[in-house]
């Protein structure tokens, strides 16, 4: 049994303290009944014991309103955001609905929960939290940005309460988020305190010794180092004043996580880190004379302290792309000890302290489309008398040109808005683009032209006789997936030309007619072909009769010649060709129905081409007609399982002279002639005729349909066996 919820003495006088301070910060936007509405809500949760203290032992109400404070104090929110962290662990545990906190609370602050919670179900797929694209989605999800900034307030306050947990590795865990997602974040949102203290917090906990070598380092030298910082200030001060320049200088110390982060890097101990600080001279100059007083200042200070060369930044003359304008320089000062002095206006600091942190960026971290000027104006909105009315109107549009989606193992990948299943596949292998017929997104099957979406999990699904289609390059959205599909396409009209070409040297062949290449390009013009590659494709897979080419080629080949003797143009029905195939005549095989009913009008179903002497059953359809299917078709078990009423019994009796349609799918090891190979095989066989053969070959591996016309199933089976024997045929299936 769960023991009674109860505040410790401690706890209940931090509360009411912490009480306090928020209703006098936010009183104001507060709107009437929310003290005594969210005080009842809270004390009904402690009398139905619904409150409950989290991994690391904390009460969640105490916890609530020291993230609270946080949101209002350092970051600017106000009411909304403290009645939103008030009621989330109520509405996360079940016990409140955001409809319910809508209409007692308003849409605001139920649009924020709608936001945590929708942050709740992206973490359940288990991403890879240090990557940037996670935290790009993160932005991107949130809708509300509140619900960012809350999820920043609240990872801090966790940060400070675990300090003494028993439970070691829960807080590996919650400090390995603050440093890799949380602080990041922070970073980019310009919440630049509380950055430094995630990561400082952060290394606390997963490197103790570290944390505190540098500490301890700081305390001890931070006498001489502010004696340091006075010596090399005052000298460039005086020089600053006898020009006339109005100015003040910062010193800053780097924080501890920052530090450990260089003595990692240059592979050092703490000694060696020589810039553990930095100096900014900031000048009060108008617009048009900024550029100059700033080279102005460059200039005292490289005449009193040797420059690196290599360590000048000028972002004066190309600012950066959020905007960021300064000079950054790193000097030899008293003792050989290298100082970076950075030289900017009161307007330019302004800029870079609302906007992206600079330092973040020159380190190699690219901002994103937007990203910069969208971030600048959440800064304003905070800072205003009226941001809690501009966060209300203000719509998540960070990310609007990108998209982000899960992999079923948990990868983020990242596709421009617009893009489609198909660009995926592609984006995954060429392979999986060439063979992809759909996905399943959130368990849920779609085509391969849907559109993705931001959170959504794909698994492409592929089927191995699919191809790259013309149309294709107007169903993708990546430049990557366009050239993949341009290549699979050149590379299957190069086969489909290679195949039709021996085709029609073939036919040719036999019937002892000279090709000629300005004939054929004649003929693919008579017959409206605006592509030679679009001609062969048809030949190939049979769309373009052979017979009615053959035709063509030959009244070219005439022109206007008188028709006499032998070089009178000939009807293509006068030639025995292989692939010349009559009308079957009407089915007289005989097949009994049901109960001995013969001469019943029936189809052969299309899913499964049963053929003579396969086992059969019937299927009555809608419109009263009756389907054959064979008895191993795919689509059988499902016909007998809700539709077994329908179904009636059949069987072959007689036997007439009707052909049937096979396919049959053939795969083996690539050899120069399987075609010929193939086909030879089929020509000996007496009274079968093939109608197409399309043979597809990648990797030494070839994979091909065959497509005949035969009696029944014996002569299949004999067929099957036959062509078992060509060398290089390794499976044959019947599809």
């Amino acid at each position: 049994m769960v023991d009674k919820f109860t505040f410790t003495t401690e706890e209940r006088e931090e509360t009411l303290k912490l009480y306090a301070q928020l209703k006098e910060l936010v009183g104001e936007s507060l709107q009437p009944g929310d003290e005594e509405k969210i005080r009842h809500h809270l004390l009904l949760c402690i009398e139905r014991q619904q409150v409950q203290r989290d991994v690391f032992g904390l009460n969640p109400i105490l916890t609530g309103l020291q993230t609270a404070l946080i949101t209002v104090s350092e970051i600017g929110l106000r009411r909304d955001a403290v009645m939103a962290i008030m009621l989330h662990p109520s509405v996360e545990n079940g016990y409140l609905t955001i409809e319910r906190v809508g209409e007692e609370y308003g849409v605001s602050v139920a649009r924020i929960l709608h936001g945590l919670q929708r942050i709740q179900e992206l973490y359940k797929k288990n991403p890879v939290i240090e990557s940037e694209n996670f935290r790009n989605l993160l932005l991107s999800f949130a809708e509300d940005m509140r619900v960012i900034l809350i999820m920043i307030a609240d990872r801090v306050n966790l940060m400070r309460q675990i300090r003494d947990a028993a439970q070691e590795s829960a807080r590996q865990e919650v400090s390995q988020e603050a440093a890799y997602l949380y602080a990041p974040l922070a970073h980019k949102l310009g919440l630049y305190k509380l950055k430094s203290e995630l990561e400082d917090l952060s290394l606390k906990y997963m490197e103790h010794d570290a944390y505190y070598l540098i500490k301890d380092k700081l305390s001890e030298t931070k006498k001489s180092r502010d004696a340091y910082i006075d010596s090399f200030i005052r000298p460039i001060s005086e020089k600053l004043q006898a020009a006339g320049l109005k100015f003040h200088i910062k010193g800053r110390t780097k924080s501890i996580h920052s530090i450990w982060q260089k003595m990692k890097k240059q592979k050092c101990g703490f000694e060696g880190v020589y810039d553990l600080f930095a100096i900014r001279i900031i000048l009060d100059s108008p617009v048009e004379k900024e550029k100059m007083h700033c080279w102005q200042v460059y200039s005292i200070v490289t005449d009193m302290y040797q420059p690196n060369p290599k360590r000048l930044r000028d972002w004066l003359s190309v600012p950066k792309s959020n905007g960021y304008e300064s000079l950054h320089i790193t000097v030899l000062g008293p003792q050989q000890k290298w100082v970076e002095v950075q030289i900017r206006t009161e307007r330019m600091d302004e800029i870079a302290e609302k906007g992206v942190a600079a330092h973040w960026r020159y380190k190699g971290v690219k901002g994103e489309s937007g990203l910069d000027e969208w971030l600048t104006n959440i800064r304003q909105m905070l800072e205003t008398s009226d941001g809690e009315e501009a966060m209300d109107q203000f719509k998540m549009d960070l990310y609007e040109d990108e998209v982000f989606v899960f992999t079923p193992r948990g990868d983020l990948l990242k596709f421009p808005k617009g893009a489609t299943v198909l660009d995926m596949a592609y984006h995954i292998h060429s392979k999986i683009g060439n063979s992809c017929v759909g996905a399943r997104i959130n368990n849920k099957v779609v085509s391969f032209r849907q559109l993705l979406r931001s959170g959504d999990q794909v698994e492409i699904m592929t089927a191995t006789n699919q191809k790259p289609k013309q149309e294709w390059l107007s169903v993708v959205k990546t430049s990557r997936a366009k050239s993949k599909i341009r290549l699979a396409l050149k590379e299957t009209q190069v086969k489909e030309a290679l195949f039709a070409k021996e085709m029609i040297e073939r036919k040719f062949k036999n019937k002892k007619i000279d090709l000629e290449e300005s004939v054929m390009q004649q003929v693919v013009k008579k017959l409206h072909y605006k592509e030679v590659s679009e001609f062969y494709r048809q030949i190939a897979d049979g769309t373009l009769d052979m017979n009615t080419f053959i035709e063509t080629y030959l009244n070219v080949k005439q022109g206007d010649r008188a028709i006499t003797g032998d070089n009178q143009a000939r009807s293509a029905d006068e030639f025995e060709l292989e692939e010349h195939i009559p009308q079957p005549p009407v089915n007289d095989d005989v097949l009994i129905i049901d109960r001995n009913l013969k001469g019943v009008e029936y189809q052969l179903a299309r899913c499964c081409n049963p053929i003579y002497g396969d086992s059969v059953f019937g299927f009555v359809t809608v419109s009263g007609g009756i389907k054959i299917h064979r008895t191993d078709c795919p689509n059988a078990p499902e016909l007998r399982r809700r539709f077994g009423y329908r179904v009636v019994k059949a069987k072959w009796s007689g036997k007439g002279a009707s052909q049937y349609s096979i396919s049959l799918r053939v795969i083996g090891v690539d050899d120069i002639g399987i075609v010929n190979n193939l086909t030879s095989v089929i020509a000996k066989e007496e009274k079968l005729i093939l109608r197409s053969i399309n043979i597809d070959s990648h990797d030494g591996l070839f994979r091909g349909t065959l497509v005949v016309m035969l009696e029944d199933i014996t002569r299949l089976e004999s067929l099957i066996k036959r062509l078992k024997t060509v060398k290089g045929v390794k499976q044959i299936e019947r599809i």
